[in-house]
């Protein structure tokens, strides 16, 4: 399920985001999308590609991947996002909510590095 106000777009200096052309009121769930698992022998494998950028530790140890399908992988990276994501391990699905309201045009983001949202834990690709 991805709401239909739901939009990727070229994001300032970051390729490709989510964005929204609806103003979205707080605590509302945007996407809910299944993921593909990948055990941890299929991770180590996905980590040698371009897709390391875009799979999800997976599973309660965190050893697997998981490749998320719909917009999930598109939302980019805040410490301070407007938007929250959950796994479902049993489901097999990743959902994002709103934090806040969000105006129009505006760009949806994720923390990365916490589901839950605000963090100032550093994201792999701002250590280098």
């Amino acid at each position: 399920m991805i709401l239909p106000f739901l939009t990727i777009a070229s994001s300032n200096k970051r390729g490709r985001g989510v964005f929204t052309t609806e103003t979205i009121e707080a605590h509302i769930t945007i996407e809910i999308a299944p993921v593909i698992v990948v055990d941890a022998s299929g991770r180590e494998k996905l980590e040698q590609t371009l897709l390391y950028d875009y799979i999800f530790e997976w599973g309660a140890d965190s050893k697997m991947a998981a490749v998320a399908l719909g917009y999930i992988s598109m939302y980019n990276h805040s410490n301070n996002p407007n938007c929250a994501y959950e796994m479902d391990f049993e489901n097999e699905t990743i959902s994002i909510k709103t934090l806040h309201a969000i105006k129009t045009g505006e760009e949806l983001f994720i923390n990365y590095m916490c589901p839950e949202g605000p963090s100032s834990e550093p994201v792999w690709f701002e250590q280098h």
